[in-house]
């Protein structure tokens, strides 16, 4: 049975008279690694600061290792951070930087070496000791960043935006490489970003949160494919939006949507006939159909012209503009298929099962 190692109690946080966050709750089970996902000024920071110590909350609890954090300082709370900006000692080598928690709380210099040895080996950083940060990439800084913080085998740690101050390539390829790294020595985690990318990648649960509330908490498949609010499916994914009223049913799950695009056939969902209701699809679901396809029975289709195609290697994206002049974003998937012509007339199908309905 695993054990909750960080445990957070309708928190809540007040600038003034702006609330920064408000009621949140959640814990984080032993090496579960959960990420904070939302906008800028959405409280996820400050959470992850009250969390640290940084900031004490007005209201609610935190517990580390189910001891209450209330009056505890920030460097007695067993947590390893690593910040935004990796925050190195600049005069000090890549061994000293990891060493540095551990000669602070004064561990043996025998066994601070064999500590720092290992940290190094699991980043992939050994023969790397002696150099000085202005001498790394910034992958490499941020791989020593994390080894600093790992080394104090720390209860639970917490990772501040940890790739934004990359490129975006570089970005891509390290997020395997860190959800690795601590799934290896078995770190708790709490990640704060708000790259939805980054968190469907690297986190086993996601949190999103706005204007200070937790939205939704689940794994990514369930988040993306479920989303609860238009807020979250928006900040998850890309999206395309309908709005209407809803129609009679057309089979015990299913029923009808009117919308100025034409009538559709949704999931039955929690509405019931004539009240207002809007359903998303996402991109990668519109299919094109072929310009001599017939058959199209259980699709709901859209008639548009084609006013931009984009080549991105892996993906073709379509921008069409409806009869209805809404613009949708249709995404597919390369396979040296033909790319129609700008001005194009087109027809779009996406199946009842592809639409979202979101409050």
């Amino acid at each position: 049975m695993s054990r909750t190692v960080l445990e957070l109690h309708k928190l809540s946080k007040r600038y003034g008279s702006a609330p920064a966050v408000i009621d949140v709750s959640f814990s984080v089970q032993s090496g579960q690694i959960l990420a904070l996902l939302g906008p800028s000024g959405c409280g996820k920071t400050t959470t992850l600061r009250m969390i640290a110590g940084f900031v004490d909350p007005d209201e609610g609890s935190i517990a580390i290792g189910g001891r209450d954090m209330r009056d505890v300082r920030p460097h007695e709370r067993n947590v390893g951070l690593v910040f935004q900006d990796y925050a190195l000692f600049p005069h000090l080598t890549v061994e000293q930087n990891v060493a540095y928690g551990l000669r602070q709380r004064g561990d043996a210099k025998d066994a601070v070496a064999r500590r720092v040895s290992e940290m190094l080996s699991l980043v992939h950083l050994e023969g790397f000791g002696d150099r000085r940060p202005a001498g790394l990439s910034g992958g490499q800084q941020q791989r020593v960043a994390l080894a600093r913080a790992m080394a104090i085998t720390p209860e639970v740690m917490l990772l501040d935006e940890p790739l934004s101050a990359l490129d975006a390539k570089l970005r891509q390829e390290l997020r395997f490489e860190l959800k690795q790294i601590l799934q290896a020595a078995h770190c708790t985690t709490l990640i704060v970003t708000h790259d939805q990318e980054e968190a469907m990648s690297l986190a086993d649960e996601i949190i999103v949160m706005d204007r200070g509330r937790i939205l939704q908490q689940g794994n990514a498949a369930a988040i993306y494919h479920s989303p609860r609010t238009r807020a979250v499916a928006e900040f998850i994914g890309r999206t395309n939006w309908f709005e209407g009223k809803m129609g009679a049913a057309v089979g015990p799950d299913l029923c009808e949507l009117i919308t100025a695009e034409g009538c559709f056939v949704v999931p039955a969902g929690v509405a019931t006939n004539g009240t207002s209701a809007q359903f998303c699809v996402r991109p990668e679901r519109l299919r094109i159909l072929a310009a001599d396809q017939s058959s199209v029975e259980g699709l709901n289709l859209l008639q548009g012209t084609l006013v931009s195609a984009a080549y991105l290697g892996s993906e073709i994206h379509h921008a069409v503009v409806l009869d209805s002049g809404r613009t949708v974003i249709c995404v597919e998937q390369n396979r040296d298929q033909a790319i129609p012509v700008v001005g194009t007339p087109l027809r779009i199908a996406f199946r009842p099962v592809d639409c979202i309905l979101a409050a």
